[in-house]
């Protein structure tokens, strides 16, 4: 791998990360305060709250920018912090949509629809048609339609770019092994957990997974715990939010790290148990960007299962962590 290699996987990383952006936030802005307003009238109950988390984050590409919503509703007292879980669970679910578009660099086919829906055909499209009413319409509306197409279109270019860069990759034994230390649970999930701290975005950090799996050294043994640590690094985001916010801000931040560990642990010690008995056969296999979608799906509607009816539970433990912090009363000793 020589230096311009290099370079061409940190500008495909750059455009990535500026698409998803412009993505994210064209879909906001295109919503108004829409999304705002359905996260603080409709969540009444926790599975209302998981089904509009996840349409939430679905819609505006961000559950890092749902929660940090949650976060502030709690901190205003228009939501509270019991219906904060439900969302927080959705969010969870909703990021996953991201991957599955993504996951499309993994298409094979030569029929004319599935070659157009490969991001080397469907970026230059996007790009294209999204530019027009960015420069030449006065409508608001539609500039902001224009924005989110070639935000997508830019994302694809940027993961196409990754892709290609790393593809030489695979004929290393040296980027082999590096991969290969990943498969340790613990450092796998290290890794997940820094890369998505870093970057302020899991849905970011799965993409860029995705386009690493296309040198086709990462494995399932790899990839899982990186993406189970991804869920946990995403955590980040939403507690620097809760800095000098209210008890219940900041509790409902903790709720979000405590579903995403708690998840995390549960499912890591299921898994490496069934595969300590029975010794799965995809263990060691090289894992697709399709995969890696399944796995992060898996993930989160797992966790929200075994996780949405120990709710309150989330909270308790959220409240004992971020206690009243009433001073006791000292006893009077009584003289004599």
């Amino acid at each position: 791998m020589d230096i311009f290699m290099i370079f061409s996987f940190l500008g495909g990383l750059a455009l990535f990360l500026y698409g998803m952006k412009a993505l994210g936030k064209g879909l906001e802005e295109l919503s108004g305060g829409k999304m705002r307003d359905l996260l603080a009238r409709l969540c009444s109950t926790p599975l209302k709250g998981v089904l509009v988390g996840a349409v939430v984050t679905a819609a505006i590409q961000s559950s890092s920018a749902t929660t940090v919503m949650v976060v502030g509703f709690v901190n205003s007292g228009l939501m509270q912090l019991s219906h904060a879980v439900g969302v927080i669970m959705g969010a969870n679910l909703g990021t996953t949509i991201t991957s599955w578009v993504l996951s499309l660099t993994g298409i094979e086919g030569d029929n004319f629809f599935v070659r157009l829906l490969k991001p080397s055909s469907l970026a230059p499209l996007l790009a294209f048609v999204g530019i027009v009413p960015i420069m030449f319409s006065k409508n608001a509306g539609a500039r902001r339609i224009g924005g989110i197409l070639a935000g997508l279109g830019i994302l694809f270019f940027g993961m196409q770019m990754m892709s290609d860069a790393v593809a030489p990759l695979s004929e290393l034994p040296e980027f082999r092994r590096i991969l290969t230390l990943f498969s340790n649970p613990l450092a796998g999930l290290v890794a997940g957990i820094i890369l998505t701290a870093i970057i302020q975005s899991s849905s970011a950090s799965v993409g860029i997974l995705q386009a690493l799996s296309a040198s086709g050294g990462v494995t399932f043994s790899s990839a899982i715990p990186i993406i189970m640590g991804q869920n946990i690094g995403t955590c980040v985001t939403t507690l620097l939010s809760s800095i000098g916010a209210s008890k219940n801000a900041k509790r409902a931040a903790f709720i979000h790290l405590y579903f995403n560990v708690i998840g995390t642990a549960v499912l890591l010690v299921a898994f490496y148990g069934l595969h300590a008995l029975v010794k799965f056969d995809f263990y060691s296999a090289a894992v697709t960007p399709f995969w890696i979608a399944v796995i992060h799906t898996l993930f989160n509607v797992v966790s929200t299962v075994i996780l949405f009816p120990f709710a309150s539970f989330l909270q308790k433990l959220a409240e004992l962590t971020v206690g009243d912090g009433r001073p006791k009363r000292r006893r009077q000793r009584t003289q004599l």
